[in-house]
C-alpha cells in the first residue's frame, strides 16, 4: 500500500499515512469485521481540543490562597517545556522531602496506549518507583469485584477462568449460551493494545447455525447480537442473582443438578444448599419467590433451569453485573450455578465470566510472552482499590475494608496522572469534583482538554500512538506490529517517556529512568523478550531491524485444550485449584472469616442499596450505564464516529415508549435525568429495546458543568457519572458500582446551553 504505514489501536489494526495534510485509515486486510472506532482516529492530528503547550493553573501558579477551589474553573497560563519541567520536578522534590512518597498518589489506567513501551501506566509507575514509590491502586473500575471473588473461589483472575472458554469451543460445541448480562458486540470491538482480527461475530453466528440457542438475560435487547435469535428475558435491573438461585432451586428440588460433581470438585456445597432452600433463613429462593423480584415469570424460571440440565450450556456473566452493589454475588453465584450443572471443564460448557467484554477474550493463548517494560519495585505499601479515589482524598487517614483487610487511607498531597480520565472512570462527578480540590498540587499528562486536565495544575501536552513508534502487541491476539509513526507530534507535545526522562534528570534519575536507552533502542531491547522465546522453540525468530521493515510478524498460540478448567476436571487430585481446599469454593470459610455482612460464606441474594434509596426519593427508573459504542470509553470524543452519533451535541439516551409517553418525552427532546447527586442533559430516542422503567445512557461523553462554581453542577454534555453513586459493592472488593442508578426524567424547557468542552482551551495571557 503506497506510502501507508502499519500501526495498532485498542480498536484494531489498521494502515495509515498522512496524505496533503489529513490522515488516511484503511484496516488491516485480515480483519473481517474492523471497528468503526476507527474513524475517530483522523481528528486526532487536527482538533481543537488537542493540549499544545504546556499550561499551569493561573490560581496554582499565582499561589493565590485556597486557590484549589478554583480547579475546574480557572484560567491557564502556557509556559515553556523548561519552565514547566522546572515546576514539576520541584513540587515533587519538596513533596518528597516534606512528607515522603507516601504523600504521592500515582494515577493512571490502562488504555492509554496500545503501544508495549509507550503505556503511560507503565511508564509513571516506572518514574515514581525510580523516585523511590508512591501510593497505587489495584483492580480496575471493569472487573473490581470480580477480580476479589473469583480467586477466592476458582484461583487467580488470569489464569484460571479467561483461559478456560473459546470461541472455537462454542462454535463447536455449546448447545445453551446463558448470558447473563449479556455479549454486547460492541464491546468486542475494543481489547487493550489492539486486535488484529476481530472473530466474535462469525463464532456466534456459526455456533447459531449450527444450532446452538442463546438466551439473553439483560434489560436491553441489544445486548447481544441481534441475528442469534435469542431469547430475551428483559430482567429487572441488579436482580440477576435472584433469578440464578431461582434456577438453582429448580436443579434441586427436580434432582437435576450433578451431586457427584458437587462433591468430588467443590467444598461447601451443603452450606449453600440450606440457605437455598430456606432452612438457613426461612425463605425458600423458589422460582415464584424469584420472579417478584426480577421480573421473569416463575414458568420461564422453570422451563430455563431444565433446558439447562439437558443441554451442553454455558454460563457467562458480563462485566456490567459486578458493577452494581454487591458485585461479587452475580459473578460467584454463576460459578455456582454452573457448578450444580457439572459441566465446568466441558467443551463449550461450563462459565465463563466476562466474555464478549472484549475482543480478544475468548481467543488462544499466546505461546510466548510479549514486550515489558519493567516498572521497578514499589517500596510505597500503601493502596486503594482503584474506584476508591474519592474517598481516600477527601478521608485522608479514615479507615477502610478490603478483602480481609482493614486498612486506612494515606494523606495525599500530590497527584500525579499519566494516562486515564478519571472524570470519566468514576462514580458521582460533583463528589469527585470536591475531592480533586484537596490535594496540593494535581499533575497531568494528556493530549487533549479534557475535564481531568482541566482540574490538573500543571498540564503537560503528551503524544498519542500516531506521533510516536512503538510496537503493539496483545495477549490472545497473534499479531505483532510495528506501530510507526504517523504524524508529526501536535504543537509541543511530546512522549511520556522524553517527559519523565526530563524531570528525572533534574532529580539526579535520568540514568536510573532510562538505562542510556533512546526510545529506539527500548524497542529492540523489549522485542528481544519475544524474540527470544521464538528461537527458543524454534519459531520464525526474525532480529528487530528486519521486524520493523516488514511491519508485523505472527505469533504462534498454544493449542485450544480446555485450559485450567479441563485439567482440573481430569485429575483434581493432581492438579488441584489454587484455593484453599483446592476445590471450587462454595462456601469460602476465609470469606466467612472476615465477618463481612454484605459478603458472607456463600452467594446469596442482598437488595441494591439504590432501589431502597430510589424508594424514599421518587426516582423510579433505572439509569444503565453501559460502554459506548461510538468510542472507547471517553477517547477520541471529539473524533468524527463519535460525534456522528450525537444528537445536536449531546449524548443519546434511550427510553422506553412508555415512560417517555407518560412523561410527555418525544423522539430527540433535550431531557433532563436527575437524582440525589446530579442531573445532566441528553437527547431522548424511544426504543423498545429497553425494558420499561429503564433508561440506558453510555459513559464517555465528556463531562461539561453548566455551572464549574456550583457545588452540585448539572452536566449538559450528557455524562451519566453525575448521576451515579460512588460506593463500593462490599467491604471484600470495595469495587465500582456505576453501571446502574436510579433517577427520574423531564423534558428541558430551558435555555439550552451550548456544549464547548469538545472545543478546546481559551488562554488569555501570560
Amino acid at each position: 500500500m503506497d506510502g501507508f504505514k502499519t500501526h495498532s489501536s485498542h480498536w484494531g489494526a489498521f494502515y495509515g499515512r498522512q496524505q496533503d495534510g489529513k490522515l488516511e485509515i484503511q484496516p488491516h486486510p485480515a480483519d473481517p469485521h474492523p471497528s468503526p472506532l476507527l474513524g475517530n482516529l483522523p481528528a486526532i492530528a487536527h482538533s481543537p481540543a488537542r493540549i499544545r503547550r504546556p499550561a499551569v493553573r493561573r490560581g496554582w501558579l499565582e499561589r493565590k490562597p485556597k486557590n484549589a477551589e478554583r480547579r475546574g474553573n480557572d484560567g491557564y497560563v502556557e509556559v515553556t517545556w523548561p519552565e514547566a519541567l522546572d515546576l514539576v520536578a520541584n513540587e515533587l522534590r519538596r513533596v518528597h522531602g516534606e512528607s515522603g512518597p507516601r504523600a504521592i498518589f500515582g494515577g493512571s489506567y490502562g488504555w492509554s496506549s496500545a503501544g508495549r513501551f509507550h503505556h503511560a501506566q507503565s511508564q509513571i509507575h516506572r518514574f515514581l518507583n525510580v523516585l523511590g514509590g508512591y501510593v497505587r491502586s489495584v483492580n480496575t473500575y471493569s472487573s473490581g469485584a470480580a477480580m476479589v471473588i473469583i480467586p477466592h473461589v476458582l484461583g487467580p483472575y488470569d489464569s484460571f477462568d479467561r483461559k478456560s472458554v473459546t470461541w472455537e469451543a462454542i462454535e463447536r460445541s455449546s448447545e445453551l449460551i446463558v448470558a447473563f448480562g449479556g455479549m454486547a458486540v460492541k464491546n468486542t470491538d475494543v481489547h487493550g493494545g489492539g486486535i488484529s482480527r476481530h472473530v466474535v461475530r462469525p463464532a456466534l453466528s456459526g455456533a447459531r447455525a449450527r444450532g446452538a440457542r442463546f438466551v439473553l438475560i439483560s434489560p436491553l435487547k441489544d445486548d447481544i447480537a441481534t441475528d442469534l435469535d435469542a431469547e430475551w428475558l428483559p430482567v429487572t435491573p441488579g436482580t440477576d442473582v435472584a433469578l440464578m438461585l431461582g434456577i438453582a432451586f429448580v436443579l434441586i428440588s427436580e434432582g437435576l443438578h450433578d451431586r457427584r460433581f458437587l462433591d468430588r470438585y467443590t467444598v461447601g456445597y451443603p452450606r449453600f444448599e440450606d440457605y437455598l432452600l430456606g432452612r438457613e433463613d426461612g425463605v425458600e429462593k423458589s422460582p415464584q419467590w424469584a420472579s417478584g423480584i426480577c421480573g421473569i415469570a416463575a414458568g420461564t424460571i422453570v422451563d430455563l433451569a431444565r433446558s439447562m440440565a439437558s443441554a451442553r450450556t454455558l454460563i457467562t456473566v458480563s462485566h456490567s453485573l459486578q458493577r452494581a452493589d454487591y458485585g461479587e454475588q452475580p459473578v460467584w453465584m454463576g460459578i455456582v450455578l454452573s457448578a450444580m450443572l457439572g459441566q465446568i471443564g466441558l467443551d463449550g460448557g461450563g462459565f465463563s465470566y466476562s466474555l464478549g467484554a472484549l475482543g480478544n477474550i475468548g481467543k488462544s493463548q499466546l505461546a510466548v510472552p510479549l514486550p515489558t517494560l519493567k516498572q521497578f519495585h514499589n517500596p510505597v505499601p500503601d493502596f486503594i482499590p482503584v474506584a476508591r479515589i474519592a474517598d481516600m482524598l477527601l478521608n485522608p487517614g479514615g479507615p477502610f475494608h478490603y478483602n480481609g483487610h482493614a486498612l486506612h487511607y494515606p494523606n495525599i498531597r500530590l497527584v500525579y496522572w499519566a494516562g486515564g480520565n478519571p472524570f470519566h472512570h468514576h462514580q458521582d462527578l460533583n463528589g469527585l469534583r470536591q475531592a480533586f480540590k484537596r490535594p496540593e498540587t494535581i499533575i497531568v499528562h494528556e493530549t487533549a482538554w479534557t475535564s481531568s486536565a482541566r482540574h490538573a495544575d500543571i498540564v503537560l501536552p503528551a503524544t498519542t500512538t500516531l506521533e510516536r513508534d512503538d510496537i503493539g502487541a496483545a495477549d490472545r491476539d497473534p499479531m505483532m506490529l510495528a506501530m510507526k509513526k504517523l504524524i508529526e507530534p501536535v504543537g509541543e507535545a511530546r512522549d511520556d517517556y522524553e517527559i519523565f526522562a526530563d524531570i528525572a534528570e533534574r532529580l539526579g534519575k535520568r540514568e536510573a529512568f532510562t538505562e542510556n536507552r533512546s526510545t529506539r533502542e527500548w524497542l529492540a531491547f523489549l522485542f528481544e523478550t519475544t524474540r527470544h522465546a521464538l528461537a527458543a522453540d524454534s519459531h520464525p525468530a526474525p532480529d528487530f531491524e528486519t521486524f520493523w521493515d516488514r511491519g508485523e510478524l505472527r505469533l504462534p498460540l498454544r493449542p485450544d485444550d480446555g485450559g485450567p478448567a479441563r485439567v482440573f476436571r481430569d485429575d483434581p487430585d493432581t492438579n488441584p485449584l489454587p484455593t484453599p481446599s483446592g476445590k471450587i469454593e462454595i462456601f469460602s470459610e476465609t470469606i466467612e472469616g472476615f465477618g463481612y455482612e454484605d459478603c458472607r460464606g456463600h452467594p446469596r441474594w442482598y437488595a441494591p442499596d439504590e432501589d431502597a434509596m430510589a424508594a424514599e426519593s421518587h426516582y423510579p427508573l433505572y439509569l444503565v450505564c453501559n460502554q459506548p459504542y461510538s468510542r472507547l470509553h471517553s477517547q477520541l470524543d471529539y473524533g468524527d464516529f463519535s460525534r456522528s452519533t450525537k444528537i445536536d451535541g449531546r449524548e443519546p439516551v434511550r427510553i422506553n415508549p412508555a415512560d417517555a409517553a407518560e412523561r410527555g418525552i418525544s423522539d430527540r427532546d433535550i431531557v433532563r435525568l436527575f437524582n440525589a447527586r446530579g442531573s445532566c442533559l441528553a437527547a431522548a430516542v424511544i426504543s423498545a429495546d429497553v425494558r420499561p422503567g429503564v433508561m440506558q445512557l453510555a459513559t464517555g461523553a465528556w463531562f461539561e458543568p453548566d455551572n464549574a462554581d456550583a457545588e452540585m453542577a448539572m452536566c449538559i454534555h450528557g455524562n451519566p457519572n453525575i448521576l451515579t453513586r460512588d460506593a463500593g459493592t462490599s467491604q471484600l472488593a470495595q469495587a465500582c458500582t456505576g453501571q446502574l442508578t436510579r433517577v427520574n426524567v423531564e423534558r428541558f424547557t430551558g435555555e439550552l446551553p451550548p456544549v464547548r468542552i469538545l472545543e478546546g482551551m481559551t488562554f488569555t495571557g501570560g
